[in-house]
């Protein structure tokens, strides 16, 4: 029953009169323009084009205007050229003629035209006052379902961020660009490129990625995708902590599956390089490692990190969040974890394809129209861990839900790590995994080689961890030296070799530079 109360509803048209009466205002309005409109169409031919291009019926708001409009939009679809007498046989053969007034009216409307040349400035005006009664429309309709007890809160907060933002969106068109001003601006962009060093989008902190990528490039739509428990999640964290730390970019992160306390213990783990179950209280601090933990979470806990741990995310209200924090906090890198927990629209309850497929879109939408990436966590199928004969490497196929994820993507990043599958050995205790670029819309695609340490929830590449090893043995012997009970140990190096040793300078903790 409140489904179909809530249909009822939504098919009731708002009375703008009524509401006008009630409020003590004229609903927005502006006759003589859509006379001026009118009038020009029926006799410059010019503006034709222009007027079928920008209006539709619904920005007149005199009923007789919309009719006449109407029969003028059948004309020329029907290619027939727009004057009073193919005008006024249209409306006879839709019953409409006697409706606006007859002949006369038109006649009286072909006498109001205004200067050609002024079209231009009639339309802006007719769709300032169409977007002006949408919202009062809105607004009506969200002030009636507000009052319905029926309706779940999270669903009326989504539709009614819909209904404004079309209201908006369904009146103001981005106007065609000539490929001469396109390719001056391209050619602006390469030029300050020359004159840059380093990656034109946000570092993502190593090195053979970002030779690829050059960064992750505002716009884009980077979907990140894994099975469970592989490390997705601990590979984003490790991106936004690079980019926040290290390059002092601000970066929002909406976890819709992890508390933040738990992400900001993961981050924790990874920053001080102490073990996971050290910081979960598994194993009891040292004095020496509580005063280490502080030292290296100074800069973490200064860095422009944003988290948002909102369960369930309507996708509406991510984007009116991500407006917000790139307007207020100038925020640099959105990441979503993971796609599959947001909620799309509730029209498409029920048929998930569909919905994971509007959520997608929407996320694609927002990156382009905020100039920001946006990674997006996703959920890998189980047809990788059943292919037989093979590594079990992810393919574009096992995106989970929707094949539009694909299509949407600028960019696809699948964490493999055979060795968690069972489809390798681990090597000297070390978890070999991939970060496999997958799809590259910009770009070249590529498999790199990396090592994840779980015990730090931290991704370290190859060439990191040669140099550590090659430091090996000057770590065994300081640490057997009688001058290493003297010395303070940073658990956290450059390399992510672990603890390594650094003269004690008064108390104070030499800054590894992480």
């Amino acid at each position: 029953m409140p489904d179909q109360k809530r249909t009822r509803k939504k098919g009731q048209e708002v009375n703008l009169d009524t509401i006008g009466l009630e409020m003590g205002n004229r609903p927005p309005q502006a006759l003589d323009f859509e006379e001026a409109v009118l009038g020009a169409l029926l006799v410059e031919p010019s503006c034709v084009d222009e007027a079928m291009e920008e209006l539709s019926p619904s920005c007149f708001y005199d009923p007789k205007h919309r009719m006449i409009y109407e029969a003028m939009i059948s004309l020329v679809n029907e290619h027939v050229a727009l004057d009073l007498l193919s005008v006024s046989q249209k409306l006879l053969s839709m019953g409409n003629l006697e409706a606006v007034g007859g002949a006369v009216t038109l006649a009286a409307l072909s006498q109001k035209i205004g200067a050609a040349a002024h079209i231009e400035y009639y339309i802006k005006i007719l769709k300032q006052k169409t977007i002006q009664r949408d919202l009062i429309k809105a607004s009506v309709d969200i002030l009636k379902d507000s009052y319905d007890e029926s309706i779940n809160v999270d669903d009326l907060v989504d539709m009614s961020q819909s209904r404004i933002l079309s209201a908006v969106e369904n009146n103001v068109k981005k106007d065609v660009q000539e490929i001469g001003s396109v390719i001056r601006m391209a050619m602006d962009d390469v030029e300050k490129m020359q004159t840059q060093s380093g990656l034109s989008g946000v570092p993502s902190g190593y090195q053979s990625i970002d030779r690829i990528t050059m960064g992750w490039q505002p716009s884009d739509l980077i979907i990140l995708a894994a099975r469970p428990s592989v490390g997705k999640t601990a590979f984003a964290l490790n991106i936004a902590r690079n980019a926040a730390v290290d390059h002092n970019m601000p970066v929002a992160i909406f976890s819709l599956e992890m508390p933040a306390i738990q992400l900001a213990k993961r981050l924790m783990t990874s920053e001080s390089g102490l073990p996971a179950d050290k910081i979960k209280g598994g194993t009891k601090l040292q004095p020496r490692e509580w005063e280490q933990l502080e030292y290296r979470l100074k800069a973490l806990s200064k860095a422009p990190l944003y988290v948002d741990d909102t369960p369930g995310l309507p996708i509406m209200e991510f984007r009116t969040k991500a407006k917000r924090l790139v307007k207020t906090k100038g925020v640099r890198l959105i990441i979503v974890d993971y796609l599959q927990l947001m909620q799309g629209p509730a029209e498409l309850r029920g048929m998930r394809e569909q919905e994971v497929a509007a959520i997608s879109r929407t996320l694609k939408a927002t990156a382009k129209e905020l100039n920001v990436p946006i990674i997006a966590l996703s959920q890998l199928s189980r047809d990788a861990v059943k292919r037989t004969g093979g590594t079990g490497k992810p393919q574009l196929s096992d995106l989970r839900e929707s094949g539009s994820i694909e299509q949407d993507a600028d960019m696809v990043l699948f964490v493999h790590r055979p060795d968690y599958l069972g489809l390798a050995e681990t090597e000297n205790g070390k978890e070999t995994t991939q970060i496999i670029i997958a799809k590259h819309r910009n770009g070249s695609t590529a498999d790199i080689d990396m090592l994840f340490k779980s015990e730090q929830v931290r991704f370290v590449e190859i060439d990191q961890t040669l140099a550590a090893e090659a430091g090996a043995g000057v770590y065994e012997s300081a640490m057997n030296s009688p001058a290493s009970q003297s010395q303070t140990y940073d658990p956290f190096s450059d390399s992510g070799s672990g603890y390594q040793p650094y003269p004690d300078a008064g108390g104070e903790f030499t800054n590894t530079g992480f």
